[in-house]
């Protein structure tokens, strides 16, 4: 069951770090989206490791196969198979903590639910797994952008440097121009550097992914249980890394009072109902109201770093971890593609789900 997501539009992951691959089943998905090979590969290029000297030097192609579901160009209905395989798995670099538990890493809770674990990457727990879903989230994709729904995410926040203009006042074009994919310019150099500095230090730094949602129309989302944002934040912190999610004016809006905080809505010249401020997020009962929905998702700083830990192994004995192998001092750069791929996977599913409640 953990490996699956959705109601409608579902997906089902499979594989491990250093397998043979990765990928993904996709049910649900309607006859007739257009499969463009092209996007989805850009897609995950863009989550591939070994991007700049800021990520993982793993070196993958993640070039994707279709096994089935698509003919022609477009979606046949049917189940829908993508496989990424595993080209540049170095196994060795794990076999000193075979036996160890490292710091902040599933290890020990893999150890203890299942009586084993594949210690090779963390295997199942790996961030790897994440291409899979960057590769049905790409479909999602395509089929939102025939509805008029477009998602981007960019990073904000690197540590304490924080990017404090609104989407709004940035130029968002600016975010795959480098790096970092941050759309200011000045911050994404400040922030590459010091992302820089702490992997010269053997270390890992955190940081934020804001993401902004245009086009949705009014009436996604469910009541109580299924409510967009709830499932917009179960989907956000399924994600490797991911400590904390908030949506609209998020923590600061306690800061205001309800009479400056309450979205008021008005009517414009063509007869659509808009509201003159966005504190709620695009989403209000649980239910989009038209207006972009943006939230932020913030990573913690990657688990393993190149210094000595204390730790225990698994026969309880006191271990010190080594740091070895390739891996991100920083995620988020990264997560970019993910977090919009995740979001994609959300809205199709509660698009087909608001179809089917009204046939």
């Amino acid at each position: 069951m953990g490996s699956t997501y959705g109601k409608i539009f579902k997906i089902a992951t499979f594989g491990e770090s250093h397998g043979v691959g990765i990928g993904v089943v996709i049910e649900g998905c309607p006859a007739g989206v257009t499969f463009d090979s092209d996007f989805i590969q850009s897609e995950l290029t863009r989550r591939k490791p070994g991007q700049s000297r800021i990520t993982t030097q793993r070196k993958e192609a993640d070039e994707f196969e279709v096994l089935s579901g698509v003919f022609e160009g477009k979606t046949t209905g049917t189940p829908i198979a993508m496989v990424i395989r595993n080209e540049d798995q170095r196994s060795k670099d794990y076999s000193h903590i075979a036996a160890q538990f490292r710091p902040s890493h599933a290890d020990y809770t893999y150890q203890v639910k299942y009586g084993n674990r594949d210690y090779r990457g963390g295997g199942r727990s790996s961030a790897r797994e994440t291409a899979a879903r960057v590769a049905a989230g790409a479909l999602a994709k395509l089929m939102l952008a025939e509805l008029g729904v477009s998602i981007q995410a960019y990073v904000s926040q690197v540590g304490a440097m924080k990017l404090e203009k609104s989407y709004q006042e940035l130029d968002l074009s600016e975010t795959e121009n480098n790096a970092v994919r941050c759309p200011d310019p000045e911050m994404a150099q400040q922030m590459f550097d010091y992302i820089d500095s702490i992997r010269k230090q053997g270390d890992s730094i955190g940081g934020v992914v804001n993401c902004v949602v245009k086009g949705t129309p009014a009436g996604w989302g469910e009541p109580v249980f299924d409510k967009l944002h709830a499932e917009l934040g179960k989907a956000m912190l399924s994600i490797n890394a991911v400590k904390g999610f908030e949506y609209g004016s998020g923590f600061d809006g306690v800061l205001l009072p309800g009479s400056q905080h309450n979205d008021a809505f008005y009517t414009d010249e063509n007869g659509n109902v808009h509201t003159r401020t966005n504190h709620s997020g695009g989403i209000q009962g649980g239910i989009s109201n038209g207006e972009d929905i943006y939230f932020r998702t913030a990573f913690k700083p990657v688990a393993t770093i190149m210094q000595d830990q204390e730790s225990v192994d698994q026969f309880g004995n006191v271990a010190i971890v080594q740091g070895k192998g390739r891996h991100d001092p920083c995620v988020v750069p990264r997560a970019v593609p993910i977090v919009e791929a995740m979001t994609a996977l959300v809205l199709a599913d509660f698009y087909l789900r608001n179809r089917s409640a009204k046939l």
